[in-house]
């Protein structure tokens, strides 16, 4: 066999990357034998002296060790969880984490078109305070002690009385409050999957989700999504080929790209969950930005392998953090354990003031009158972004969300780097996408894109970005 005199540079950084993101994902523990030259350079397509050039300089930086005629083994000890490391590799600057932690960290007169929750003038700031109010002055207030296990008995109730009104019947009891959708997820991550198993997600999907599942250690499987749901021809090649323990979706207005879910392929999913022994954990925090209700996963007949998920967080307050998530009955106990051992108790006080925001009737109020405003801002957005030569993928019905097209030869994630010289928060394509299929789209959050300032940034950005 023809072996290059020198291996590619570019091909060793490839192998030298896999072996780290192996290693950060916990797959190959300290003291785990690597692959083969042979087996390494087979599966990668490149030759035996790329993979000797990578190994060698990993042994050489203390990462793995060669035992004679032996092969490599990962050295020890074992490093930290770096979910950075995990999963497709994308430029360090553009990464989930990264934008997750951007659209936190930058200042106030940042524009932020890109983030995904409302302007602060657009959440009920009088509301809160007349309720910390009330409940300050409540003698039975939890002002101090631990809350229960499942939460207050209050505030499930209330949940289960607005979820009533949206057509989905729910018991109290089968309720557990939590301190956010993201850990009312985890927790349902914690106890139903382990290491190895495989998770199906919609590609594009909300991308915590991605985080939150490497961090899992699962093998991710992206199914494409359409305007009304997922690819069914698709979910089911993957649920024949990967057997997959979990499918974690948006209902309502999807993430990032605003689509409903049809009744059709609800039906057609549930179906296959019962046929495939899949799970099924659908994120219902975006529920309440919707003037029709859409088609869920989690109606009434499948309770027994769906587990639901809601938060307060998009449509009340990201600072008074509380969300739920609703399970069988033979579940509840063990979650509650689980989220027991990991965080003790919620935050009572929290679920007091929305308990109470919900029984006066502000919350009601307050997202009627978010729904006027985003179907207001939609079709300006959607003017906005088309002056721009960007065009949106799908116009959504409901929601905040618009999953645009970038024009030809614009990549998103040069695009993003750019705006963030220029205090422009965005949220490029791929750090959606599990495949990294979406380099040319961009998601835009219609609700903070009134700012003045918006329109000539983003043309200037758009012009002077490299093609």
């Amino acid at each position: 066999m023809d072996i290059p005199l020198s291996p590619a540079p570019g091909r060793t950084a490839g192998i030298m990357r896999f072996v780290r993101q192996r290693i950060a994902a916990r797959e190959w523990p300290p003291g785990a034998r690597l692959p083969s030259l042979r087996a390494m350079a087979l599966q990668h397509g490149v030759s035996k002296s790329t993979v000797v050039e990578a190994y060698d300089r990993l042994a050489a930086e203390g990462v793995i060790r060669a035992r004679a005629g032996a092969g490599f083994y990962v050295a020890g000890p074992l490093a930290p969880l770096a979910l950075a490391e995990i999963g497709p590799r994308l430029d360090r600057q553009i990464d989930p984490l990264w934008v997750s932690r951007q659209s936190l960290d930058l200042g106030a007169q940042a524009l932020k078109p890109g983030c995904g929750w409302l302007p602060d003038d657009w959440m009920p700031r009088d509301a809160i305070r007349r309720a910390l109010r009330q409940v300050a002055r409540d003698p039975d207030a939890p002002l101090t002690d631990y809350a229960p296990a499942l939460g207050l008995p209050a505030l499930r109730t209330q949940i289960a009385r607005h979820l009533g009104t949206r057509g989905l019947a729910v018991d109290p009891r089968h309720i557990l409050l939590t301190d956010s959708g993201t850990q009312a997820v985890d927790l349902l991550c914690r106890f139903l999957i382990e290491p190895g198993d495989a998770v199906l997600v919609d590609d594009p999907c909300y991308f915590n989700f991605l985080a939150l599942l490497r961090a899992h250690r699962v093998r991710i499987v992206g199914v494409p999504h359409t305007p009304d749901g997922p690819d069914m021809d698709r979910f089911e090649t993957a649920l024949r080929e990967h057997r997959p323990r979990l499918y974690v979706s948006n209902a309502g207005p999807h993430n990032p790209t605003g689509a409903r879910l049809s009744a059709a392929k609800a039906r057609r999913i549930r179906a296959l969950a019962r046929d495939h022994d899949l799970i099924l954990i659908e994120d219902d925090i975006f529920g309440d930005f919707e003037s029709r209700p859409s088609a869920r996963l989690s109606a009434d007949d499948s309770r027994d392998r769906v587990a639901q998920v809601g938060s307060f967080s998009k449509t009340l307050s990201a600072s008074l953090r509380c969300g739920y998530l609703i399970a069988r009955e033979d579940w509840l106990d063990a979650l509650a354990d689980l989220r027991t051992a990991t965080t003790f108790s919620g935050a009572g006080l929290t679920q007091a003031v929305i308990a109470r925001l919900l029984l006066d009737g502000a919350w009601q109020q307050h997202t009627r009158r978010l729904r006027q405003r985003l179907a207001q801002a939609m079709p300006r957005a959607i003017r906005l972004l088309d002056a721009l030569g960007l065009r949106p993928w799908h116009e959504p019905e409901d929601g905040m969300f618009l999953w645009c097209r970038l024009p030809d030869g614009v990549d998103g994630a040069r695009l993003a780097q750019a705006g963030l010289q220029q205090g422009l928060m965005l949220a490029p394509g791929n750090v959606f996408s599990q495949a990294q299929a979406a380099g040319n789209m961009m998601r835009f959050n219609v609700s903070q894109m009134d700012d003045p300032r918006l329109p000539d940034r983003l043309a200037t950005l758009i012009r002077t970005c490299p093609r």
